[in-house]
């Protein structure tokens, strides 16, 4: 694959992952992780995930930009020790280019190990310090255990349950949606 820049922009380092751009060496494991369906459930993907579809994923990926109002821009969590490739990140900005929506992806074999939380802390310190974002959502899927305890430990706060408000391979689904401000991250991170 010829298409990804051999450049990587670093966009956080945290204690133990580095939030960068996909290189064309992401695309067996982003294959893999996409692939599994304990990851993928509460996911906008279905599984099978072909290694094609992974393939033009990380072409796609070539002409994104950071920031650009109503697209998202996906981030790699590269696990530092041993530099592999262990899930990503994503955020959408909105039209007035203040606010963005964020979403992230784990390897299962990561899971439960404090990974998550701190990938989407780095991403939030990045959206908050970098892009001067003023307000972050996130929506989570209420079944979703994991995902929603992730989002209130790392200070997001709750405003709104939404029922039955989409489909989800073939049933209705319930959503939490969370939000955070810049100066509530702020201030979490003086204490």
């Amino acid at each position: 694959m010829e298409t990804l820049p051999d450049l990587i922009v670093i966009f956080a380092v945290t204690e133990r992952l580095t939030l960068r751009s996909f290189t064309r060496d992401d695309v067996e494991p982003f294959f893999a992780y996409r692939n599994d369906p304990a990851v993928a459930r509460y996911q906008g993907w279905e599984v099978p995930y072909s290694l094609q579809q992974a393939t033009d994923f990380m072409v796609a990926l070539e002409t994104s930009k950071p920031g650009m109002p109503g697209e998202w821009y996906q981030i790699a969590f590269e696990h530092t020790e041993s530099g592999k490739l262990i899930g990503d990140c994503a955020f959408q900005t909105r039209p007035c280019g203040i606010q963005a929506q964020v979403g992230y992806t784990l390897a299962r074999s990561y899971h439960q190990q404090g990974f998550g939380s701190e990938g989407v802390g780095g991403l939030i310190e990045y959206l908050f310090s970098t892009l001067n974002m003023h307000r972050l959502s996130a929506y989570c899927d209420t079944r979703n255990e994991p995902s929603w305890r992730l989002l209130q430990k790392i200070g997001f706060r709750l405003e709104g349950h939404y029922v039955d408000n989409y489909r989800d391979r073939g049933e209705w689904a319930s959503e939490y949606h969370y939000a955070m401000l810049q100066r509530e991250w702020q201030a979490k991170q003086a204490q």
